[in-house]
């Protein structure tokens, strides 16, 4: 609940310190500007929301690890990814879009600190707890932090226990751990396809490397 906390804290502040002219700028979601990831986070926020008032009385079918899993890297064909620029083109002046992420994101903190951790949830045609539901939006709270400083290079990181979890997190899902010698970004930039890995990474990734990058879905 506290990794929650903080990544949501940390991705709200960067996106309302990002200058007007910046939204307009690429992000580290290939295909998106800034604006387009912003709306995406918008999305996001109302997941959060309608998840956490969603309840289910089974037992639990995944939890914060098993919630994600390696998808087929995007074509850029889905409706949805498709529909995210238009969106976010529809508010016109940044100062909207980030009034709208403020509300719905505040909200969504708010929603998170009062909900039950023990409590179950349903999403996504699973259950699980509210724990591990917020527990596994950190990971996604925690590479579009990356995305959105992609190429804002003044803009603040994610907090370096979030880093670490998500790390921790992608070598559970993908079964192996990345080598010491990576960073805790270095191994969620390669690891995920947001940037390629270089030579000496290579050498140190071995075969792993066949298997990246590993996309999060």
């Amino acid at each position: 609940m506290d990794l929650f906390s903080r990544s949501w804290t940390a991705l709200r502040t960067a996106v309302a310190e990002v200058p007007d002219e910046d939204f307009e700028r690429a992000s580290g979601c290939a295909g998106w500007l800034v604006r387009d990831l912003v709306c995406h986070l918008v999305i996001g926020a109302q997941d959060v929301l309608i998840t956490l008032v969603t309840p289910a009385d089974s037992e639990p079918t995944v939890d914060a690890v098993t919630y994600w899993g390696i998808v087929e890297p995007p074509t850029g064909e889905d409706p949805l990814d498709a529909l995210i620029p238009r969106l976010a083109a529809a508010y016109g002046e940044p100062r909207w879009l980030k009034f709208h992420f403020d509300d719905v994101g505040s909200a969504a903190g708010r929603a998170a600190q009062l909900a039950d951790p023990a409590a179950r949830v349903s999403t996504r045609d699973e259950v699980l707890t509210v724990g591990d539901f917020l527990s596994a939006y950190v990971l996604e709270w925690t590479l579009h932090h990356l995305d959105l400083l992609a190429h804002l290079p003044s803009a603040a990181e994610p907090p370096a226990e979030n880093l670490a979890a998500v790390r921790a997190t992608l070598e559970k899902i993908a079964g192996t751990p990345f080598p010491a010698s990576f960073s805790d970004t270095d191994a969620l930039l390669v690891g995920t396809g947001r940037r390629a890995p270089t030579d000496v990474e290579k050498a140190a990734l071995g075969d792993f490397t066949a298997r990246l990058p590993l996309v999060i879905g």
